[in-house]
């Protein structure tokens, strides 16, 4: 949304009412009017769309993954702890973008705290696996295919709208995020679990895998 600069004459204690309450809700002077002016004409910002989508992503999986306070209208951070001997955390940060190219409308970044440079291998070892389910699976319904890659330690995926999702609305894109962090985590889990018996592991990944997709209706 293009933004210009105006002059406008208001009072000093309305400012700081202002700006006490854009000190509250960790966001700036102008935004803040921004949105008061936006939701008193009733209409929705980007930046609102955004904050519906987090609520709902937050709603649906606070009580399974750790989501920490958010400084950011367009990015937010989930935490899941992972059952290994290191201890390590996977960190999965959502970017929405306030302007869509070839139908990306935000991406994902997938990190795992950790030293360990077994660990890093194991985990590029798991997300190469989880490229050949996606592409096996649901590759088909995106323009291009997917696009992700794993590098340096992180996997980087976009979220993508089909013909089928492109005029959803908020609550149902943050279901779509959330449900595709859920199974994402939850096949991550399955893979580490089964780190010595990797024969049966990738046929227990694929299991759960086709499971979930098939009783989700929405893919991003």
């Amino acid at each position: 949304m293009k933004k210009s600069v105006y002059s406008i004459v208001l009072s000093d204690d309305v400012i700081d009412k202002i700006d006490e309450l854009a000190y509250r809700t960790n966001t700036s002077r102008s935004n803040l009017i921004n949105q008061i002016l936006a939701d008193h004409v009733s209409y929705i910002t980007p930046e609102k769309r955004f904050r519906n989508i987090f609520d709902c992503i937050r709603e649906m999986m606070d009580n399974q993954f750790n989501i920490p306070v958010q400084g950011s209208d367009t990015l937010m951070s989930i935490r899941s702890p992972l059952k290994y001997k290191y201890k390590p955390t996977i960190r999965y940060k959502v970017e929405l973008l306030r302007e869509q190219k070839n139908n990306t409308f935000g991406i994902l970044n997938v990190t795992m705290r950790t030293q360990s440079a077994i660990l890093l291998e194991s985990l590029e070892v798991f997300f190469c696996l989880w490229q050949q389910l996606e592409k096996k699976y649901i590759d088909k319904y995106f323009t291009g295919g997917i696009k992700a890659e794993f590098s340096d330690g992180k996997y980087i995926r976009a979220f993508k709208f089909t013909s089928i999702t492109e005029s959803l609305s908020p609550d149902k894109i943050g279901k779509a995020i959330s449900d595709f962090i859920t199974i994402l985590d939850s096949v991550m889990k399955i893979y580490f679990a089964g780190l010595e018996t990797p024969d049966t592991t990738f046929s227990q990944m694929e299991s759960y895998y086709k499971r979930c997709i098939g009783n989700q209706s929405i893919i991003i």
